[in-house]
């Protein structure tokens, strides 16, 4: 019997309709099959939740979590993960089984198109030997006996933040802009510690170029609003977000490219500086091969503009606010004089972390700002039983770090900014204070470094300047995280422009102090 063409197309309509009813019936269409015991969010065939998410999807999960619990399913296209929202969850997922959780999915937009050429970051990479290697030459790099030996790093990086910003405070009457003076701070720390060379000016051209290049691969980074990631068919049609993702693969390729060669060809001189990748490159024991090495290299470049200057613009922001902010900094500046009645804080905060206060502020910096609100994904290696469910290997996970630093049944008053929540008992003493870093055996390999760069620079900050509001309200920082957030698609918060005003507490001090620093750092 021959079909009409009609017949064909019906039939093709029935057979579609079909499937879509047993997909979304089933949940058959999902790397990882419907998950029995734990809740899930009602979506639609074929892509799931996708669509229910909107841009900030941080905020949504947290929504949801208080009518399906603190963990839950969904399905994004092809995938299903489990999301979760509390403290306590996050700790009995990410810690009681980190061995479980310990890689990470691969995901089409970051993996197999902005990375191509110069691989993986250590962070973004599933969990093999080559990762265990590149992940304990770092770890080695930056524990906390090597940060210490760093501290010159970031005497010479702050000291220049600092020069910068009092010529331009106008003794408090100037309006500031410190986004770019501590992007260039936490980059040239990290350039430093990898390659032995830094970038002078905020407006090297080199050092914008990174910053822009990396700002916009944060956005492509993002593992929530790909769709790409999640809809193979939309490969075929979505070549916008190829397109910026090749140039910006280029981009990256062009300046890591040019701070590997200058290296080489220094130590081929003999006049190179110690640095992480020097030292790999020199030994002759080093078990890394050139794409290892370059891994490493990315990850040291690209973790310099991820979570320190985000962090360091929104604390200093919330310094700056009528109110509370003015009250906490002369808090923090009196817990400083009292612990350095001398006036040396500004050195000896190289030495050593004696002001609670200010390693509280830090703390509470890391837990209010979330500037990754959903942390990277991580992928089971094993089952997993949480509560009622045994959850499947190879199965993804989202910690949403946002709602969990603001769990109302773990912090008081969490969207309050109270650095004091960490000098009491419970939170002082508590392992894991936050998710700034992440959890677990993935957690951030820097959180050391990442610690005293902000001490020092808080510390510096405060000695050096009263942190005054914009005289035009309009001006100010948005203190809520997600509302003054520009980019909540991109992996890292990105917070809109603000103002603020510095006024040097004693000029004369001031000056003194940068040029004894400027005498110590001038050989380096």
């Amino acid at each position: 019997m021959i079909l009409t063409y009609t017949q064909l197309a019906g039939a093709a309509v029935a057979s579609f309709l079909f499937y879509v009813l047993v997909d979304w019936l089933l949940g058959l269409g999902t790397d990882v099959p419907r998950i029995k015991g734990l809740p899930e969010v009602p979506g639609w065939p074929i892509v799931g939740n996708l669509f229910q998410l909107g841009e900030n999807h941080a905020v949504v999960y947290k929504k949801w979590a208080e009518n399906y619990g603190p963990v839950f399913q969904v399905r994004l296209g092809n995938k299903r993960v489990v999301i979760a929202n509390t403290f306590e969850s996050v700790r009995k997922l990410w810690i009681d089984n980190q061995s479980a959780l310990i890689s990470r999915p691969m995901l089409y937009t970051f993996h197999k198109v902005v990375s191509s050429s110069q691989g993986f970051t250590i962070g973004t990479s599933p969990w093999d030997e080559s990762c265990k290697r590149r992940r304990k030459t770092a770890a080695t790099a930056l524990n906390r006996p090597a940060v210490q030996s760093y501290m010159p790093i970031i005497d010479l990086e702050s000291y220049e933040a600092i020069r910068d910003l009092y010529a331009s405070s106008k003794n408090g009457n100037g309006h500031v802009d410190i986004k770019p003076v501590f992007q260039r701070f936490a980059l040239n720390t990290s350039l430093t510690l990898n390659y032995g060379t830094r970038l002078e000016t905020v407006d090297n051209k080199m050092l914008r170029d990174i910053v822009e290049t990396e700002t916009g691969i944060s956005r492509l980074r993002s593992h929530t609003n790909n769709y790409i990631d999640y809809l193979p068919f939309l490969r075929f049609f979505d070549f916008s977000k190829k397109a910026d993702a090749k140039e910006l693969r280029l981009r990256r390729d062009a300046y890591l490219k040019t701070l590997l060669d200058k290296l080489k060809a220094e130590i081929k001189a003999g006049t190179d500086k110690p640095c992480i990748t020097g030292n790999v490159i020199k030994d002759p024991d080093a078990k890394l091969n050139e794409a290892e090495l370059k891994s490493i290299c990315l990850t040291m470049v690209s973790a310099g503009l991820d979570t320190v200057p985000a962090n360091l613009i929104l604390g200093i922001g919330h310094l700056s606010q009528e109110g509370y902010g003015m009250r906490i900094q002369q808090k923090a500046y009196d817990e400083i004089m009292k612990a350095y009645p001398g006036g040396d804080a500004w050195d000896r905060c190289l030495e050593e972390e004696k002001v609670p206060y200010v390693t509280a502020l830090v703390k509470e910096t890391l837990r209010h700002s979330t500037v990754i609100p959903m942390c990277l994904p991580r992928l089971s290696t094993k089952p997993v039983k949480y509560e009622d469910a045994v959850i499947p290997a190879n199965t993804m996970y989202y910690m949403n770090a946002y709602a969990a630093d603001n769990d109302e049944s773990y912090f008081e008053n969490p969207h309050e900014f109270i650095p004091e929540r960490y000098l009491d008992t419970k939170n002082a003493s508590m392992g894991t204070p936050h998710y700034g870093y992440g959890a677990g055996l993935r957690m951030c390999a820097g959180s050391h470094l990442a610690n005293r760069e902000l001490f020092t620079a808080f510390i510096r900050m405060i000695v050096a300047f009263e942190i005054l509001p914009p005289l035009d309200p309009k001006d100010a920082m948005n203190p809520d995280p997600m509302k003054s957030n520009m980019a909540p698609s991109a992996l890292v918060a990105e917070s809109a422009p603000f103002l603020l005003r510095l006024r040097p507490r004693d000029p004369a001090f001031l000056e003194s102090l940068l040029e004894q620093t400027k005498e110590r750092v001038s050989a380096m």
